[in-house]
This record gives structure tokens, C-alpha cells and sequence, in this order.
């Protein structure tokens, strides 16, 4: 038998020969179909968290399986020494759609923000200025690299890589005078998410982030924004910026833009990108056939067939189901989000890893974020009928608290609760 067969054998390979930094659940998937993945026995989930907000389109999307099966059959990489159609074809629709003029293919989020952060200096050092100084907010997530766990405003992720690359400041989230008393004549850029994901989705308040845009124009700094989870139509508009009535000068994607491809993106206006020269920075793979082709699809759903009209429908949905169980089950603390990206946060002892383990039992998966905070953010095209079964599933293990309670202390020495099957217990996920 092989790995694709025998679930056993799977994890001992794993665990054998990958590089232990991730803490799976136990389960492996091999297919899937709309917003439903299978297991190596056959069982059926509900993906309420997409691959992390990146199958944007569900799983076996028709067009994009159809597009990629074609693409491969033809050209799958060629290098940046040539034009590439589908690159060209991308970049031209997300600067048609965006503020943007000039776009930067890349991977990943973190190398999107990696982009960001160079592009940014760049600029500066070009126009002859001494600005290298980067803003960014406490409880941020930027990514894994040794620039962007810089720029991300958690120590627990920079803590083990010190010493990190240097000019960075951190202020709290939502909070502008603090802001505003960070600046110094060095700032070069404010870099922020408009929903900081990984910290329990966090939407920032609209007058704060009008006030930064005013600020940064006020004093010629650059405005970075960091859409990898909430671009692509996640939030109800095709960049979350939108919602916010402000433009960026730059502006990070990835993600939902592959719907499962990996791809990221780097835009900005005509202005900043006098910050790259040729020869400044580059990649091996971005932009590559494969990839823009999976984007292509993606933004053609949303230009073409109107996807985010399903996007803000279904969303309406789940906030009025969530708010009910909210007003029912005093467990419930608050809802939080926009758009297909939800946060429910737990009283004080409610365990989420716990819960995300229970809903995996009903057959259904999320994500937990910090202690008692779990994250949805499902396929864009998820449908009315599956968003009712996720709130079916949630009320059934919210009701059934008193016989199987949802605390750590319960789980771990309450006869009240059945054993939960786990190899290892942690109280978050890794992101990207």
C-alpha cells in the first residue's frame, strides 16, 4: 500500500521526514469537490476554512480545472527572460480593477510583502532620501520570512530569529495617535492589514484607517496594504480596501488569487514603482504560465460571472445565523468579520482548538485562533444550502455543551466528555 492508501503510513512519513513545524489534525485528504473535501476512507468534509481563505472557488472548480489541465498540456514554466501572455493578461485585470498601474508576481504572501517592504525602500533611496522606517500594527501577521516576521507585530514569531532586519516600529492596532507619534523623518511606510486575520479577525475601524491614509499623505509616506487573506473578493468587494473608501500605494495579494495555485502579487501605483530598477528584484517561478493562468480564472469569475454578489449573499447569511446563536448561547462572546471572512470568539474557557476538533467530528473544518477564537473563511462560491449546514453542526455541539462541555479542563479530566483523538495539542494554526 502507499501513502495515498494507508492513512498510518502517511503519518509515519511525516513524521519521519518532514520538517516538524506544522501540528496536522488527524486526517488526510485526497479529493475534493465544491466546498467539500474526502478523506483516504471516503468521508466527506464541509471546508469552512478553504485552505486558509485560499480555495477561493471551492475544490475542482470546473473552469479553473479545465484552464489548468490545458495549460499544463501545453506550457507549464518559462522563465522571465520572455513575455508571458498570461502574466500580461493578469496584471493588465488586477490594475484594470484596482488602483493600481504597475504589478510584481511573486509566490506567496510573504514574498508579495517581501516586495512591499523593498519596493517601499527603494523608493526612497532612489528619490535621494534617508527613509527606511516601516509602521506597522501590534498583533500583525505580515508572514515567515526573515523581513516580513520583522514587520509582523508578534514577538513570538521574531523571538527565535534574532537579531531581525532592522527599522521597524510597532503601534497598536486601531489606535492613531499612537500612530501618529511613531513617525519620525525616517518613516517610509505604514503597512497594515484593514482585518488582521491571525490575531482572531480584527477589522480596523474606518475612521482610523482614513486618518492614517490623510497622515501618510500629509507626510509623503508610503501606504502599504497588506491584503493577502482579504483580497479577492473575501471580504464582499474585490479588495478590501474598497469598504474603506481610501487607496493604497501598494498593496499586497495571494491567497484566494490562485483559488489553490500557488501565486502572489505586489501592486502599486506609477509613482512607487520608480522604486525597482531592472535588475532590483526578481523570481524563478512568479508569474510563471501555470500560475497566472489559475489567477486569470479567478478575477475572470468575479469580472465575468459576478461572483461577489454570492460572496455578500451568503455572507448576510451566516452573520444573522451566527448573531442568533449569539443571542441563544451565552458562550458566545462576539462576531466579527466581513464579508467570507468571520471570526466567533468564545467566553473565557471555551477551548477552540477543542471545538475546531469537535466540528471535525461532525465532519466539518475550521480553523482556531489563540485560545477561544475560531476562524471561517470558506470557498467564495460557498452555497446557502452548505452555510446552513455549518450552522447546524456549530448549534448541534453548542447544545450539546452540558453533556460534552467545551473547556480544556473538561476535555482533559471530565468523565462528561468522551476522549478526543489528538497527537498533539496546540492553540493556533500555522498561517503561510
Amino acid at each position: 500500500m502507499s501513502v495515498y492508501e494507508d492513512f498510518n503510513l502517511t503519518k509515519d512519513f511525516d513524521k519521519d521526514y518532514c520538517l516538524q513545524v506544522f501540528a496536522p489534525l488527524d486526517v488526510a485528504f485526497i479529493k475534493g469537490k465544491g466546498s467539500y473535501l474526502y478523506d483516504q476512507s471516503g468521508r466527506k468534509y464541509l471546508d469552512m476554512i478553504g485552505g486558509i481563505a485560499v480555495n477561493s472557488l471551492g475544490h475542482n472548480h470546473p473552469a479553473l480545472t479545465s484552464a489548468l489541465k490545458k495549460q499544463v498540456s501545453e506550457l507549464i514554466h518559462c522563465s522571465n527572460y520572455y513575455y508571458i501572455p498570461q502574466r500580461s493578461s493578469l496584471a493588465y485585470k488586477l490594475c484594470r480593477y484596482s488602483f493600481a498601474d504597475k504589478c510584481f508576481f511573486s509566490n506567496s504572501g510573504a514574498e508579495a510583502n517581501e516586495a512591499a517592504i523593498k519596493l517601499a525602500r527603494g523608493y526612497f533611496y532612489y528619490k535621494g532620501e534617508d527613509r527606511y522606517e516601516i509602521i506597522t500594527a501590534k498583533m500583525s501577521f505580515h508572514g515567515r520570512t526573515m523581513g516580513t516576521i520583522a514587520a509582523t507585530g508578534q514577538e513570538k514569531f521574531r523571538k527565535p530569529f534574532e537579531p531581525n532586519l532592522p527599522g521597524f516600529k510597532y503601534v497598536t492596532y486601531n489606535n492613531f495617535d499612537e500612530l501618529e507619534e511613531a513617525v519620525t523623518p525616517n518613516t517610509a511606510a505604514v503597512m497594515l492589514e484593514l482585518i488582521q486575520g491571525e490575531s482572531g479577525v480584527h477589522p480596523a475601524d474606518r475612521e482610523y484607517i482614513k486618518n492614517v491614509r490623510k497622515l501618510c499623505n500629509e507626510k509623503g509616506i508610503l501606504l502599504i496594504i497588506d491584503e493577502v487573506q482579504t483580497g479577492i473578493g473575501r471580504t464582499g468587494r474585490l479588495f478590501c480596501y474598497e469598504n474603506y473608501g481610501i487607496t493604497p500605494d501598494i498593496m499586497s495579494l495571494a491567497k484566494g488569487l490562485g483559488g489553490g495555485v500557488p501565486i502572489g502579487a505586489t501592486l502599486c501605483t506609477a509613482k512607487v514603482a520608480s522604486g525597482f530598477k531592472v535588475g532590483d528584484h526578481g523570481t524563478t517561478f512568479g508569474g510563471n504560465p501555470l500560475a497566472c493562468t489559475a489567477g486569470n480564472v479567478v478575477m475572470d469569475q468575479f469580472i465575468d460571472k459576478d461572483l461577489l454578489s454570492t460572496v455578500n449573499k451568503t455572507s448576510s447569511l451566516l452573520f444573522a445565523e451566527l448573531q442568533n446563536l449569539k443571542n441563544k448561547y451565552s458562550t458566545i462572546a462576539s462576531v466579527r468579520g466581513m464579508g467570507l471572512l468571520i471570526g466567533i470568539e468564545f467566553t473565557p474557557g471555551i477551548s477552540a482548538s477543542l471545538l475546531r476538533e469537535r466540528l471535525l467530528s461532525e465532519g466539518v473544518l475550521v480553523s482556531a485562533i489563540g485560545t477561544s477564537t475560531i476562524r471561517i473563511a470558506p470557498p467564495l462560491n460557498l452555497s446557502d444550502a452548505d452555510a446552513k449546514v455549518f450552522i447546524k453542526k456549530l448549534t448541534k455541539i453548542l447544545k450539546d455543551q452540558k453533556k460534552r462541555p467545551l473547556s480544556e479542563t473538561a476535555a482533559y479530566g471530565s468523565t462528561a466528555l468522551e476522549p478526543v483523538k489528538r497527537e498533539d495539542h496546540i492553540e493556533k494554526e500555522l498561517e503561510e
